[in-house]
């Protein structure tokens, strides 16, 4: 059998149980090497600046606390890091599957596909071409044709907030970082919801993104 061409990777995600098990899944196949693991977005940009022309594939999460996986597309695009870039996420709506490809994500793929998926994407990125596939696929397909969304005004606290909910912080985290009360932070979220007009946190995150607040 031909051997298949080395691939170094790092993975980003703050679920340390999640990054052990891509690993375990990873030891069938020996020509996926993983070099680095990081916990949130600012660990994984300072791996990369650490391994220049070291890592082939940096894997992504979305909502990651410091940087999330967006803030890290773009830095990776405004230092000019030669890696390519596999977000693997639950968030599977077409607005923010749209935004990550849109800026510079080689591929997108969600954690309850299985594993042989997650090798094919990763062999089908370092062969040089994009990976679509599936539910994901057709969600981007739908959100190119969508009309872009009108945005609403949001105070300088709102976007604080905002921005913090996306970086997946709880209420507690936020009020902390904000030196307010957790109930004023639940305010504000429920502020959130209803300007915008989504009906859950995981709505917000959508509308970040859509807006390119983040």
């Amino acid at each position: 059998m031909k051997n298949k061409t080395p691939i170094r990777i790092i993975i980003a995600d703050d679920h340390k149980m999640f990054i052990e098990g891509l690993q375990s899944l990873l030891k069938k196949h020996t020509h996926i090497k993983v070099i680095g693991e990081a916990s949130n977005g600012e660990e994984a940009l300072e791996l990369l600046k650490e391994n220049i022309n070291e890592v082939d594939i940096a894997v992504l999460d979305i909502d990651m606390p410091i940087k999330n996986g967006f803030e890290v597309l773009q830095e990776i695009q405004k230092i000019q890091i030669e890696v390519k870039t596999l977000i693997l996420t639950m968030h599977d709506e077409g607005t923010i599957i749209k935004e990550l490809m849109d800026a510079g994500a080689n591929g997108y793929i969600l954690k309850n596909r299985g594993k042989e998926e997650f090798v094919e994407a990763i062999e089908t990125i370092m062969n040089g071409n994009e990976y679509l596939k599936g539910d994901v696929l057709g969600n981007y397909i739908t959100a190119n044709k969508m009309p872009e969304p009108k945005a609403v005004h949001l105070t300088r606290r709102e976007l604080q907030v905002l921005k913090l909910l996306s970086e997946d912080h709880t209420s507690g985290e936020i009020a902390q970082k904000l030196n307010i009360a957790v109930s004023t932070v639940d305010t504000y979220r429920r502020n959130l919801i209803e300007k915008t007009g989504v009906r859950s946190s995981l709505g917000l995150i959508k509308y970040a993104f859509d807006n390119k607040i983040l």
